[in-house]
């Protein structure tokens, strides 16, 4: 099994532990039923020390049977805990565009259902390997006792194990669909909860989504996983009913057939009832097993990049001191989904100038915000390549790059730590200068480095997202659609002294804007149209200026 093979691999020797520590444990537990049949059923007189070495017995398998089980579940919880710190690790390393296809809703089903699945699994492998040890050993017992009546019971327990494996295989299958629907369930809360204003103004729309794909895949939840309890539940209870027939299955061969003497029956008997309940309770426990490897499985499938210690914190002596940025043939094409065609965007070429203001327009969908993210490495180009100074960067040169620049991106998230260059506490000094600065000093409540309140208006928020920006220090700020929200009051001062006062810090600043009446104020504007870009210059940039709604193309395309 995959969990099993993966804590092998992990904790090789702390598992061996486990292993023989069940062993004896199992061992144990049937020569204290092999003690009762010799010295206390069996025997004419009971020595006084029977009872002492009886209690000495009990001791030592209450010591090794709570020392398994505390080794394991200690291994499991830590097992787990390697687990999630792995996957959220894999998931800071695997590049955006993976993120973004693999989607928000497959990623927390996985964060949360799968990794409480896994936990689950460890939960009840106790059971398992006790159950699985205890039965073995006891069946060697029985071997001892009667080798006859062994074989006739081996081929009774063999036709209920191919019987229950085949209602576990049935499980199975429920299983791994009951976590595809899991997806669909996640999709549907995320959705529902980010659409919660305009499922509130439009109940026909909540409607749909109520009855339709949530009511589907809610539907086909409670369908897996209800054909899955109906064969565990079989599969228990046939297990049950099974090692209770072997109890008939006994006495008739030794009083029947005359195969052992009925004192041997008892013994039969009397190992079977000890080894009823753990051998049901392994077999209760394979579902949360085959849950945990469907789990396993499903992570592995999400296609993460591999797990590596620490971070990329490369130095930027290598770039430190760049002159100019070039884009030569950069290009990126999002592929054909259902009815969409999919979007090129590029070739693209261009070369920004240390310490310019650089203005970036165009349509809806003309590939701005691509743009952007292929000038950052967020994107990986697929064809061209970037230069500094001339020189081509490399794979291994990309987490340095990306070290130039910081960013408001328009679905920008507010984190509430103040970060400052080079990862270190964000000092005093520029943090109130830059508060000033966004006129957000009296808004932001801060302490011990963190926003306290960042529940204010959408232009508030992207004024602090820019403050996180700004205190990072990064040579490059790439602004998309930041003004958009603020009010006409503060996007003048935006323009007309932010802007300057950033320039002259000697920051480089992309700002993607439709805010015709303040072109003036980039040094170069740039137009992006079907994903082509241009550099406006003289009469081109001129009727921009005028009037940039009549000039931008309106390509509808979501970039």
């Amino acid at each position: 099994m995959l969990l099993i093979q993966r804590v092998f691999r992990l904790y090789r020797w702390p598992l061996a532990l486990v292993v023989l520590l069940s062993i004896s444990s199992g061992l144990l537990s049937v020569g204290v039923i092999a003690f009762v049949n010799e010295r206390m059923i069996n025997s004419a007189d009971m020595a006084g020390g029977a009872i002492w070495q009886f209690c000495v017995l009990l001791a030592l398998m209450l010591a090794f049977a709570s020392g398994a089980q505390i080794c394991l579940t200690t291994l499991g919880h830590r097992f787990v805990y390697g687990l999630r710190r792995e996957m959220v690790k894999r998931l800071l390393d695997t590049d955006v565009q993976t993120v973004e296809r693999l989607g928000h809703g497959r990623l927390f089903a996985s964060l949360s259902s799968d990794i409480r699945n896994v936990t689950l699994a460890f939960v009840h492998l106790p059971e398992l390997i006790y159950g699985g040890v205890l039965t073995l050993a006891s069946f060697a017992y029985l071997a001892w006792l009667s080798s006859a009546m062994f074989v006739a019971t081996a081929v009774w327990m063999v036709f209920t194990l191919a019987l229950g494996w085949r209602l576990l295989l049935r499980l199975r299958r429920h299983l791994a669909l009951l976590r595809e629907a899991e997806d669909g369930l996640y999709r549907q809360y995320q959705e529902i909860l980010d659409g919660t204003k305009e499922l509130a103004l439009n109940r026909d729309r909540a409607r749909h989504i109520y009855d339709g794909d949530f009511d589907a895949s809610a539907r086909s939840y409670r369908d897996h996983i209800t054909l899955a309890d109906r064969y565990h539940g079989l599969a228990s209870n046939w297990a049950n009913i099974m090692v209770l027939g072997t109890i008939g299955l006994a006495f008739y061969l030794a009083k029947g057939l005359g195969w052992a003497d009925p004192a041997v029956a008892a013994t039969y008997a009397m190992t079977i009832l000890f080894m009823r309940t753990p051998l049901v309770s392994a077999v209760a426990a394979v579902p949360a097993q085959l849950a945990g490897n469907v789990a396993l499985s499903k992570v592995e499938s999400l296609g993460l990049a591999q797990a590596r210690p620490g971070f990329d914190m490369p130095g930027r002596s290598g770039v430190a001191s760049w002159r100019t940025l070039e884009l030569r043939d950069v290009s990126y094409r999002y592929p054909a989904e259902d009815d969409d065609p999919g979007f090129d965007v590029g070739p693209l070429n261009v070369t920004l100038r240390r310490g310019e203001t650089v203005f970036v327009i165009g349509g809806n969908g003309s590939g701005k915000s691509s743009l952007a993210r292929l000038l950052s490495g967020i994107y990986t180009s697929q064809s061209g390549g970037i230069f500094l100074d001339g020189r081509g960067l490399t794979a291994a040169d990309r987490p340095g790059y990306r070290r130039l620049f910081s960013a408001v991106f328009t679905d920008f998230h507010l984190f509430s730590q103040l970060i400052g260059p080079d990862g270190r506490e964000a000092a005093a000094a520029p943090l109130h200068r830059w508060l000033d600065a966004l006129q957000m000093r009296e808004k932001a409540r801060i302490a011990d480095g963190r926003l306290l309140n960042t529940k204010v208006s959408q232009g508030q928020r992207k004024r602090l997202a820019l403050l996180l920006s700004l205190l990072e220090e990064r040579d490059i700020l790439l602004l998309d659609e930041w003004a958009a929200d603020q009010d006409p009051l503060y996007r003048r001062v935006f323009y007309r002294e932010l802007l300057p006062a950033l320039k002259e810090s000697g920051i480089t600043v992309v700002v993607i804007s439709h805010d015709d009446r303040y072109f003036d104020m980039a040094d170069r504007l740039l137009k992006m149209e079907g994903g082509q870009l241009t550099d406006l210059v003289d009469s081109q940039r001129a009727r921009a200026g005028r009037d940039a709604l009549g000039e931008i193309d309106g390509t509808q395309h979501p970039t």
